[in-house]
């Protein structure tokens, strides 16, 4: 037998929610009617016939598919559990393979810096010698012009012409204080007493 409910009473009464009702209401899975503005539902006090055994199989059914997501959500929660503890193994090995490699790095540095500190070491101490010797001859050896020349040898009271036969003498003979440019006729002279020449 049909009666006619509200919509709250019809939500208690199948214990469902006011949505749930005016969903079955547009699905034109429940009658209604509207009366001054408000819904009103036809309800059945007749209960519905179970099929206990459909019931059964369809909770049997359930539970294999709940237990098989169970066993699934297991199975992968075990894959990652090892494929974390394998990558975390990978992580510790390749930190320490780093490490070693930086040791070695520097032990290879340290060597190579005492290498050159030795070699640099052996040139300073063969080198050094020469290099001072070096900047004494640059010191002595600068260059005199000729007008100088001329004046240490008029100290010596040598004339003009003996010194100009001095010079060519001593470029004839190589004198390396007397250097002599033939293409720009150019005449260069390194500062030195030039005691054997007075």
């Amino acid at each position: 037998m049909e009666r006619l409910v509200s919509t709250a009473e019809a939500a208690e009464i199948l214990g469902l929610s006011l949505q749930g009702i005016h969903y079955r209401i547009k699905k034109n899975q429940l009658k209604s009617v509207k009366q001054d503005g408000k819904v009103f539902v036809y309800i059945t006090d007749e209960k519905p016939q179970f099929n206990t055994n459909q019931i059964t199989q369809n909770t049997i059914n359930i539970q294999s598919s709940f237990d098989k997501i169970l066993e699934s959500k297991d199975e992968q929660i075990s894959l990652l559990k090892k494929s974390i503890k394998w990558m975390r193994r990978q992580y510790i090995s390749e930190i320490e393979r780093l490490e070693k490699n930086q040791k070695r790095i520097i032990e290879v540095f340290n060597s190579e810096i005492k290498l050159l500190q030795s070699a640099f070491n052996e040139m300073r101490a063969i080198y050094k010698p020469q290099i001072e010797d070096k900047k004494e001859c640059e010191k002595s050896s600068e260059f005199i012009t000729i007008k100088e020349f001329f004046a240490i040898l008029k100290r010596a009271n040598k004339s003009e012409i003996e010194i100009k036969s001095i010079i060519f003498n001593a470029i004839k003979k190589g004198d390396k204080r007397f250097i002599y440019n033939k293409i720009d006729k150019k005449l260069l002279i390194l500062n030195d007493s030039f005691e054997d020449l007075i």
